[in-house]
């Protein structure tokens, strides 16, 4: 069956491009919650509502397994929706799990007690709604003893990035990694925890310390997922991309273009 890939809004293009370059023969079918984009500034509610009904139209069009290439879902929603809403054999997995695995260098299976990995600290940008959240750290906990974790919530810049506003998301990731440094002057490592971000990971490159190690998420993500699929053959299914929108799909197929540089054909969800 097709691997299901939803975002609310163009950012998990990132991690469905670093997908289809991993598994070419893989069938996958996006969906951009267009009409509801951005959901960082969102209350929890309403992200949790919004991503269950992405989810269950990603169910619709026959996908069993869903990624949520959305850490603003993945922060709020994925916990509940996988302990007391899924059934049926269907699978739905976040994009923390990978990188909390890459940062301790800890198999998600290992259970054994958290230890020190030689993590000191990390700074997140994020939205708003996966700061507060603050399941990052909680997840990061399970895996690492005394890591400081310094949260930027990054407000504005999903935005501009999809609207493709270069200049004003250049100068927003300069103010808030400008902001983050006021607390922690030189982080260990950097996760740029939004699938927008990738866009202008060289802004943040210039601005942060060259001592940082940054980590943006699409290459992890599709590493984990050809890892997945290694041990749960049952969703590999061979196709093509299809591509939803709850948008205008005309608008939203001109903005993809602009986003990711070529042009892409979305269909009404």
């Amino acid at each position: 069956m097709a691997i299901g890939v939803f975002d609310s809004g163009l950012g998990g293009l990132t991690v469905l491009k670093a997908a289809v370059e991993k598994l070419p023969d893989q069938a996958f079918v996006y969906y951009g919650d267009n009409a509801n984009t951005p959901y960082g500034s969102k209350t929890d509610a309403e992200i949790y509502d919004l991503t269950i009904a992405g989810v269950t139209r990603l169910f619709e069009a026959g996908c069993d397994l869903v990624i949520l290439a959305c850490n603003s879902a993945s922060a709020v929603a994925l916990h509940d929706l996988q302990v007391n809403w899924l059934s049926g054999g269907k699978r739905v997995l976040g994009v923390f799990v990978p990188m909390i695995e890459e940062l301790t260098r800890r198999d998600w299976g290992d259970n054994s007690p958290p230890t020190h990995t030689g993590l000191q600290n990390v700074a997140l940008f994020a939205t708003p709604a996966t700061v507060s959240s603050g399941a990052f750290e909680r997840e990061l906990k399970f895996r690492a003893r005394d890591v400081e974790v310094v949260g930027e919530a990054c407000v504005g810049l999903v935005a501009a990035i999809e609207e493709g506003d270069t200049l004003g998301a250049e100068a927003l990731v300069d103010a808030h990694v400008a902001t983050l440094l006021e607390t922690l002057p030189a982080p260990q490592a950097a996760v740029l925890g939004c699938t927008h971000y990738p866009l202008v990971e060289e802004r943040f490159r210039a601005a942060l310390p060259a001592s940082t190690r940054i980590l943006v998420q699409p290459d992890i993500v599709a590493d984990s997922l050809v890892d997945y699929l290694r041990r749960h053959p049952r969703f590999v299914e061979r196709g093509g991309v299809s591509y939803l929108t709850s948008g205008d799909p005309v608008e939203v197929s001109r903005s993809a273009e602009r986003f990711l540089g070529h042009s892409l054909t979305f269909s009404a969800a």
